[in-house]
């Protein structure tokens, strides 16, 4: 019981920080975007499609929306996401998950996502 009252109240603190920081963040990537280097800007669209791949759609926080949606295609969220997509690059959803599921297996095979506090 302790542990989790500890952890929760260590995530109010860290959102306290990280939330104002998340939204300067994304106000930078629209500048970035527009004004910046390209490879500044995708860091960070690959960083905030990493955060609402975890927060939204409850993916590992290590992977893109892309890869979660191929490993999940027969729900109809992610149909929907391979459908979007394709019209953008045929194959994206698949080639992600290709590309990032070795990270995938090697987080829960070295149990890095396990429970630090």
């Amino acid at each position: 019981m302790f542990d989790s009252l500890k952890e929760r109240l260590a995530g109010v603190m860290l959102m306290t920080v990280i939330v104002p920081l998340a939204v300067l963040g994304y106000l930078l990537i629209v500048y970035v975007g527009f004004f910046g280097r390209t490879e500044r800007g995708r860091a960070g669209v690959r960083a905030l499609d990493h955060f609402v791949n975890a927060t939204v759609f409850n993916g590992y926080a290590w992977e893109s929306i892309s890869s979660h949606a191929w490993r999940e295609r027969d729900r109809r969220w992610a149909r929907l996401i391979i459908a979007v997509t394709d019209r953008f690059q045929t194959d994206h959803c698949r080639r992600a998950n290709k590309r990032e599921q070795p990270v995938v297996d090697l987080v829960l095979r070295k149990r890095l996502n396990d429970r630090t506090l």
